[in-house]
């Protein structure tokens, strides 16, 4: 197996594009872009600038209205020239930039700011809050877009059945202890595989570092999944898809 944690969304960057593609996954396509467009439209401003933290390869950036101006960095160079070949505005620009590292762009009034399925893959969120909170007008949102953290831990958490009382349940073996967890790119291959790393945190955690940066948090969503089961496992399937969100939304304004 190769390791190489230091760079490993570039050496991945291939097979994350692969799955990701030009109009996202399915879960961007049904449930976070919907719902970041929602979030998006509900903070519309007449002049609105878009920065997209860690952006990979710019999904969010080909549904947004046309008027909106949009820079997404990323640190992966192979992403953002994914990224920039599929742009289509002139308005719409992209940076490679590693957001570990401090950047100080020429820009300082961002009206909105975005970081979707990426905080989690920092090992240190505080540079990325930073170069936010440098960039954004007072009072504009941050809008973080996660796994969930209290039920979607890499290793830590998993399904169950309870057969006496016909219920899948959700299994959490850690939580308020902070991770660092390798994740194979692709586990059912044979042969040599990519490993990236995913830092998990406890909900208390986010909330004390955008604090600490200048931020509040002004909104809280929890977004499940919408597929639906069928065959003799469907009702406890169903049920618990609706009482076990996917992803947690954070919409943090800067102070």
């Amino acid at each position: 197996m190769k390791k190489n944690p230091e760079s490993s969304w570039e050496t991945s960057s291939s097979w994350y594009d692969k799955i990701v593609g030009v109009k996202g996954h399915y879960y961007h396509q049904m449930v976070i872009l919907p719902g970041v467009l929602r979030i998006l439209a509900e903070n519309k401003v007449p002049k609105p600038h878009l920065l997209d933290l860690a952006c990979g390869q710019g999904v969010l950036s080909r549904h947004l209205p046309k008027e909106m101006h949009y820079l997404g960095i990323d640190a992966s160079n192979s992403l953002i020239q994914s990224a920039q070949k599929e742009a289509r505005l002139p308005t719409h620009r992209f940076l490679t930039h590693d957001l570990m590292q401090p950047l100080d762009l020429p820009s300082k009034n961002f009206t909105h700011a975005t970081c979707i399925l990426a905080a989690q893959n920092l090992p240190d969120l505080t540079p990325l809050l930073e170069t936010a909170r440098r960039h954004l007008l007072p009072g504009s949102p941050l809008i973080f877009v996660l796994n969930h953290p209290c039920f979607r831990i890499p290793r830590q958490s998993s399904w169950g059945i309870d057969e006496k009382k016909k219920l899948q349940y959700r299994r959490i073996e850690r939580y308020l202890s902070p991770l660092k967890i390798p994740i194979q790119t692709h586990p059912g291959e044979r042969g040599e595989s990519v490993e990236t790393l995913s830092y998990h945190l406890p909900l208390s955690s986010y909330s004390a570092a955008l604090k600490k940066a200048g931020f509040y948090i002004d909104s809280m969503e929890e977004w499940c999944s919408d597929k639906k089961s069928t065959g003799k496992m469907a009702a406890m399937e169903n049920r618990s898809r609706g009482e076990f969100p996917l992803f947690l939304t954070l919409v943090a304004k800067k102070n």
